[in-house]
């Protein structure tokens, strides 16, 4: 098997570093990330500026880009060989909920979709300094043994998050829907050295819609929740409806 990894928070993170070390007991893997952080670039492409890319060790390129930008690179005419799989992370914190609108790591994943390979994106949930990266590795190598036996739809992206503990703690895998964060935390004001007012994004809300069946619930049991996404965004069942709306 043949595997594509990159990440939204930089080659020389230590969850891609992780990851990578993992995956090559089970697969050839090839990397290709971009070379500084790009956390919550969400599904950006790079259009009016070309993309650099350099070849960092044998297999493992780094790219001026965004997430989106490295795995469109890699499965459109950049790598000579097509990988079975693109495998985004280990994001160094959640991607729950709302999270995955914004996340680079799952759209560094949902481009592998877009492309027609399976994707798997994944993310240790903690706060502050996050240390067990190897829990979410085994669980992310697990799943692709799982994938080679039986595998699921090229149409699903599957979105990982792992509680940053020991694996030996963790309480099981579990299938999970999305659940909802509140709204986000207030901006941030601040003054520069030269008196001019600079803004910082607040911080994320906590999880509101977030009891049994969704990924907050999960990470809180400390399992890890496995949740399929979709990129159609359509909401089907209010088309009927709107189409009632236009005709009054």
């Amino acid at each position: 098997m043949k595997i594509l990894v990159s990440n939204d928070d930089g080659y020389l993170a230590t969850g891609i570093r992780v990851l990578t070390e993992a995956l090559e007991a089970v697969a050839d893997v090839i990397v290709v990330a971009p070379d500084r952080n790009r956390s919550a670039a969400s599904n950006s492409l790079t259009v009016q500026m070309p993309l650099r890319v350099t070849e960092y060790a044998p297999a493992r390129f780094r790219v001026d880009g965004t997430p989106s930008d490295c795995v469109h690179l890699a499965l459109s005419g950049f790598l000579d060989v097509e990988p079975d799989l693109v495998v985004s992370g280990i994001n160094h914190g959640a991607n729950l909920g709302d999270d995955v609108i914004y996340s680079g790591t799952v759209a560094a994943a949902t481009e592998g979709r877009f492309l027609g390979l399976p994707a798997i994106a994944v993310s240790l949930a903690g706060e502050g300094k996050l240390t067990h990266f190897e829990t979410a590795a085994r669980v992310v190598t697990d799943l692709i043994g799982r994938l080679e036996n039986e595998p699921l739809p090229k149409d699903l992206t599957l979105n990982v998050n792992v509680p940053d503990i020991p694996f030996e703690a963790l309480q099981g895998v579990r299938s999970a829907r999305l659940g909802f964060r509140h709204k986000s935390e207030p901006i941030i004001r601040e003054t520069d050295p030269f008196g001019r007012p600079i803004y910082w994004v607040g911080p994320a809300g906590r999880g509101q819609d977030a009891g049994p069946g969704t990924d907050f619930h999960a990470i809180a049991s400390n399992a890890a929740a496995i949740t399929p996404l979709k990129v159609d965004l359509t909401r089907h069942e209010a088309v009927p409806d709107l189409a009632a709306w236009l005709e009054r």
